[in-house]
């Protein structure tokens, strides 16, 4: 039977490609895939039709990306590349050339130096005659600053509604960066996962395994006007999560792969090539690192998911699931980890984090889970040998960013959840950009009521929301750091009205959220 499955999508594919070739016969027939993704072309922006993008931002030089599409299939292209200080490009700052190759899906990625730190920069590219839009970045500073502002965004599905959000996150002022914490795509097949009444249908669609598969999934996501405007507006730091890979990825296999569908080493090497093509990040052989924006804060982001994770134990009651043997991070990330926070001499440590780390009780929201283990729930040993290390070593001003949930949280981080509990860091959970939430499945009402019994079991929570779609936006200030939720109104439209539905503090020294 999914051999005929499988087989049926793709002649849909195919269709869709005939009618596509059928209704413009002077261009050249390109591959079936390219064809489908095709109907998704912005023509005015032609060869660039994916935008430009940037990323990993140092004092002294940042990633800039772009694909181009030619029409027939080439083995490179040559691409200009230009930095400059002003919109207009009145001086060029920097220039060269390159070449988008065949063999890395003509994307473009330059890591261009010799920037000063703390600095707008304007950057494009030229290919086939045209020339992109124009993109904006920014350095990392060295100095000390009066501020740093971060976005958190993570957890877009193409099927479940229009980026919205990420065009809200593009209408900020310049941002120091945007910390994606993963789930930049989704894996599935059509109507597997989403709202199709929408017409935001998953190409292709079927569950991608390939390479191939997993470029042209990219393809479609960055096709998107929100999440092109926000690349082209701010620099990104990004880390995966599991549906880059599939839904509950390890080292070794995931939830959503079975034997069928290949092997899942192969997977998750054509998955990573993927990430490395089409995100701007520099490439090394670990996803995890660290980033200075000078005295006022280090950017630390984990690898929760290929680098070291074991097989998710999915029964509490396993007493696997507390054997010190068990790791989330592996040993190497974990040791690098630990001196991360140990060295950083800035004020704050703000975690790149996928999954949640605070213990939480979700009984009260799933009475078939006491706990979620997928989180760090599900390593307990390693955790609380994390946590004690932070003590230990009095490590102070650490905040914690999660994605992973689809909801919106507020920790006082803590492990020994008692009415007199101690916290020994901050956190906050990122809602999703659009997959599905908790009201997707059940009313509105009865989520909040949910949601209260959450906040009753768990005093260390101060604030959670399982309904909205939106981002985080993050000020760190030299004695405080403010924490803002905005969500958008409607996922059903490419632009939407935003608001600000919580704003929170935590004081320099404290670990304790007060509202504002």
């Amino acid at each position: 039977m999914r051999q005929i499955h499988v087989f049926m999508n793709k002649l849909i594919i195919l269709l869709t490609a005939l009618v596509v070739v059928s209704c413009a016969p002077k261009k050249p027939i390109a591959p079936p895939l390219k064809q489908a993704v095709a109907i998704h072309f912005d023509e005015s922006i032609k060869p660039f039709y994916h935008g430009v993008a940037s990323g990993d931002p140092l004092p002294d030089r940042v990633i800039i990306w772009t694909r181009v599409t030619p029409d027939d299939s080439v083995s490179a292209v040559p691409v200009k590349w230009e930095v400059a200080e002003d919109e207009k490009f009145s001086s060029i700052y920097q220039s060269d050339t390159t070449s988008a190759s065949a063999l890395r899906d003509y994307t473009v990625k330059v890591d261009v130096d010799a920037l000063k730190p703390d600095h707008e920069y304007y950057y494009r590219f030229t290919a086939l005659g045209k020339t992109s839009i124009v993109g904006r970045t920014k350095t990392a500073p060295v100095a000390a600053k009066d501020s740093l502002r971060f976005a958190v965004a993570s957890c877009a599905n193409w099927e479940f509604g229009y980026f919205s959000a990420y065009d809200k996150i593009a209408d900020q002022p310049t941002l120091d960066a945007v910390l994606h914490l993963g789930d930049y795509i989704y894996e599935y097949g059509v109507g597997r996962y989403g709202d199709t009444t929408l017409g935001r249908f998953n190409i292709p669609p079927y569950e991608i395994v390939s390479l191939q598969d997993y470029r042209t999934r990219y393809s479609l996501y960055r096709l998107d006007k929100g999440l092109r405007r926000v690349h082209q507006q701010h620099p990104f730091i990004t880390i995966w999560d599991d549906h880059e890979i599939a839904n509950n990825s390890t080292v070794t296999g995931a939830q959503n792969h079975q034997p069928e569908e290949g092997d899942y080493q192969k997977r998750k090497a054509a998955a990573k090539q993927t990430y490395y093509e089409w995100m701007p990040i520099r490439e090394s052989k670990e996803l995890y690192r660290s980033f200075s924006f000078g005295p006022l804060a280090d950017v630390i982001m984990l690898d929760e998911r290929l680098a070291g994770r074991d097989p998710e134990i999915t029964d509490i009651n396993n007493p696997s699931l507390k054997s010190e043997e068990r790791s989330m991070l592996g040993a190497t990330q974990l040791q690098w980890f630990e001196n991360a926070l140990q060295s950083s001499k800035a004020t704050w440590k703000l975690i790149g984090n996928q999954v949640i780390f605070s213990d939480v009780f979700i009984k009260d929201i799933y009475p078939k889970m006491e706990r979620n283990l997928d989180s760090w729930d599900g390593f307990p040993s390693e955790k609380k040998k994390l946590v004690d290390f932070i003590r230990d070593n009095k490590i102070e001003n650490i905040v914690i960013t999660s994605g992973d949930t689809h909801a919106s949280w507020a920790f006082e981080a803590a492990v020994d959840i008692t009415k007199n509990y101690q916290p020994f860091a901050v956190e906050f959970g990122v809602t999703s950009i659009s997959s599905g939430n908790l009201d997707e499945r059940k009313p509105a009402d009865t989520v909040k009521i949910m949601e209260q019994a959450l906040l009753k079991r768990n005093p260390h929570i101060k604030y959670n929301n399982h309904r909205d779609h939106g981002y985080l936006l993050l000020t760190l200030y030299p004695n405080q750091t403010k924490a803002e939720w905005y969500f958008v109104e409607t996922l059903k439209t490419p632009k939407s009205n935003q608001y600000l539905a919580k704003r929170f503090i935590v004081t320099k020294g404290s670990n304790r959220l007060k509202e504002q």
